[in-house]
């Protein structure tokens, strides 16, 4: 079966599906005729099993390791309750922390953030977590996409310094050298685009969205 039929019987998306395929996490059979992905009702049992687990928070690499029995299953879940356990002893620090400023004080202006501050502080120091785990997660996207592109158009700068240099002792011709120019312009130009869009698919959300199931 196509794709889309795998998606809706499996209840996710044609983008779900190619995710777990780029995760590593299902490899559906080949066409022999076009090539095109043929999807058996195994595969679509896969997805189940794999949308089950995505839903109670197991990550992909840890699905990776379950299908390739490098990882027992019921430590699986017991290391998955253990953080449920944490993300909610968490959650709970946080809710009472805002109960207490809420009682305690009547507008912004008159929080001491300070005091505050270090009663978190000491609350950390037991453990407790209150940095938003998504945004972090977020702006290790954003600076790793930034990163890459910076070493990417570096790179290109780099070669085309480098051309410019043997040139002085070997001159080409000018139209070469103009083309190399250019080349390395539409490059750069093209990283900066591509680093937006990944910037933008960080801010909506879609890359996380591709991984709900």
């Amino acid at each position: 079966m196509k794709i889309n039929q795998a998606a809706e019987l499996a209840g996710i998306t044609s983008k779900n599906i190619r995710f777990y395929e780029d995760q590593g996490l299902i490899t559906p059979a080949r066409d022999s005729g076009n090539g095109y992905r043929d999807y058996s009702m195994e595969d679509v049992e896969q997805l189940y099993r794999i949308k089950l687990l995505r839903m109670l928070g197991i990550s992909c690499e840890n699905i990776r390791r379950l299908q390739s029995c490098e990882l027992d299953f019921d430590k699986c879940m017991d290391d998955r309750v253990a953080e449920l356990e944490k993300t909610c002893s968490n959650i709970e620090h946080m809710k009472t922390m805002c109960i207490v400023l809420r009682d305690e004080v009547d507008s912004l202006s008159e929080v001491k953030a300070s005091v505050y501050l270090e009663r978190m502080a000491e609350l950390e120091k037991g453990g407790a977590k209150f940095v938003n785990a998504r945004m972090t997660d977020m702006r290790k996207r954003k600076t790793g996409a930034i990163i890459s592109a910076i070493v990417m158009i570096a790179f290109v700068i780099l070669v085309l310094g480098a051309m410019l240099y043997f040139n002085k002792t070997d001159p080409a011709p000018k139209g070469v050298i103009a083309f190399f120019i250019i080349m390395a312009a539409v490059i750069a130009v093209s990283i900066g685009y591509v680093l937006k869009q990944r910037i933008d698919e960080v801010k909506k959300g879609e890359i996380d969205e591709a991984s709900k199931y």
